[in-house]
């Protein structure tokens, strides 16, 4: 993400321009984005144009620069576009003020986005987003014979960049002869997957993970057909390429992967590798003591309040919420635990971690000492109070 102008501080009115420069900055902008902000950008609108008195009319599309007030907001993860629907608020002689109007935000396209009040995860997100070290630092294949799925996991969200699948004749029988010809055909579509979108000067480690033995054969030929093709990037950075195992070819299984502890201990820097290790901590500490592992905002809240709260797992979904007030509450929240010396530990929806957390309410905690009465008591699981 590119910070073209700023002027906001935390609780004041002000504004911010961006330019999305890939697909993970989209994920950011739709964080950022809610109803009853006002943005700005370029738009395009078909105008009727004067046909010189005949019958005929004839319209064209022409560019214009409009602020509505935003009403919806929608995200198309896989067009990495996102829709802002609202009332037009600058004066314009083709769009009435007060008319609908549907602004598209997408890469290299920028914008400016202006609030009332700017908090203080608003701020640090456009911080992370502006920070160039905090781009797609980890690239996973998962193989199984005729499914490939190609991953990239940044620092806020996980995208599937290729997914490739073919029909793999049986290995026995009178189709046998055409399966090592169609296993190499399924292979060169991987690897021509990985040629255009890994970045191997971004990418700390490229995995290749899968059931069987398919990823094995697949590291082989990625190898060899790297030789053949005098592939640069990828023979100077072959060390980088690590094999793991998973359940499957499919994306959930991302999982297993970064929690194996030969591909942890390779990406333990990244933000992804922490979410996955904090998780994990508190479903140990859950197994192992349960009265220091909370979940739920009544009893995260609860224990907040004795000062007990020493790691926060909270998922970024639970602040794209409309209520100001609740949002400010969960911004609160953070913004406490931190101040008490815990840590806070905001997790993406996008990431398989994130999915995992938002299943257990999207909020959790591990504790710094135990509150087995605190445990037994049955707390309201809504929102927090």
């Amino acid at each position: 993400m590119k910070l073209l102008g700023k002027r906001a501080r935390k609780g004041e009115e002000g504004s911010i321009k961006l330019v999305p420069e890939e697909g993970e900055d989209m994920w950011h902008a739709y964080n950022l984005i809610r109803e009853g902000d006002a943005v700005t950008a370029t738009t395009f609108r078909k105008v009727q144009k004067d046909s010189g008195g005949t019958s005929a009319v004839a319209s064209e599309r022409i560019k214009i620069k409009l602020t509505i007030k935003v009403e919806e907001v929608d995200f198309d993860a896989e067009g990495q576009q996102i829709r802002l629907r609202g009332k037009n608020t600058t004066e314009n002689e083709h769009v009435k003020l007060g008319a609908y109007h549907t602004l598209e935000i997408e890469q290299q396209r920028p914008f400016t986005l202006y609030k009332q009040a700017w908090d203080l995860l608003d701020l640090e997100r456009i911080k992370q987003a502006c920070d160039p070290a905090a781009s797609a630092d980890l690239a996973a294949v998962l193989i199984t014979e005729g499914l490939a799925n190609l991953c990239l996991v940044g620092s806020s969200c996980t995208l599937q960049r290729a997914r490739i699948e073919t029909n793999m004749p049986r290995k026995r029988g009178a189709a046998a002869a055409g399966y090592d010809k169609s296993l190499e055909s399924f292979f060169r579509k991987v690897y021509d997957a990985i040629s255009r979108h890994v970045d191997w000067d971004v990418v700390k480690c490229l995995v290749i993970a899968g059931p069987g033995f398919t990823k094995d054969s697949f590291k082989t030929f990625l190898e060899a057909e790297a030789l053949r093709q005098d592939n640069r990037a990828l023979i100077l950075n072959k060390q980088k390429v690590l094999v793991s195992s998973a359940s499957s070819a499919y994306k959930h299984s991302l999982k297993e992967v970064m929690a194996s502890p030969g591909i942890a201990s390779q990406i333990k820097d990244t933000k992804a590798a922490k979410e996955t290790q904090a998780l994990q901590a508190f479903y140990d500490m859950m197994a192992r003591d349960s009265a220091r592992a909370f979940y739920g905002p009544g009893h995260v809240q609860a224990a907040h309040e004795l000062g007990a709260v020493q790691t926060l797992l909270i998922t970024d979904t639970l602040f794209r919420v409309n209520n100001v007030v609740q949002r400010q509450k969960y911004a609160t929240l953070v913004e406490q635990v931190q101040e008490a010396g815990g840590e806070a530990i905001i997790f993406s929806g996008m990431h398989v971690s994130g999915e995992q957390l938002n299943q257990l309410t999207g909020l959790a905690a591990i504790l710094r000492f135990p509150l087995p009465d605190l445990e037994d008591e049955e707390l309201d699981a809504g929102d927090l109070q």
